[in-house]
């Protein structure tokens, strides 16, 4: 089995990630939506600036995150990730967001100026098509 292109797979057909972070020694997981642009090999997702993930993520950019099975057990997971504001303009990549998501609310306008991009970047990640098929893939 080609684990890459599995994972390539599952990061252009899921959606959404269980994204955990940990400030002051506390985790804390949640759901967000994702686009991975597998040129840059990095993942985007946006928060509201005064979501309480800013600030998890500027004391502590470490993350960890695993994608959400859409069909049966398959997942990507990632355990060593690194978040941080991104440079890219979230009206630059919004259509790619709103391609798996159409109803995003990146679709209403006045949202978007209040929202903030991430980026993170990792080296290898868990790719899971079921118990007895999994293996980690380098990127």
């Amino acid at each position: 089995m080609d684990y890459r292109k599995e994972f390539d797979r599952m990061m252009q057909t899921q959606a959404s990630i269980a994204l955990a972070t940990a400030a002051n020694g506390v985790p804390n997981v949640r759901i967000v939506n994702f686009y991975y642009d597998a040129e840059l090999k990095t993942l985007y997702f946006s928060t509201f600036s005064d979501n309480l993930k800013v600030a998890e993520l500027q004391k502590n950019p470490h993350i960890a995150f695993t994608t959400i099975a859409v069909k049966g057990e398959e997942h990507v997971r990632v355990k060593e990730g690194t978040a941080r504001v991104s440079s890219v303009k979230i009206e630059n990549i919004k259509d790619k967001f709103l391609a798996k998501l159409p109803e995003y609310i990146m679709s209403i306008p006045d949202v978007l100026p209040a929202l903030i991009l991430f980026e993170a970047t990792f080296e290898q990640a868990d790719v899971v098509i079921d118990f007895e098929h999994m293996d980690t893939v380098r990127l």
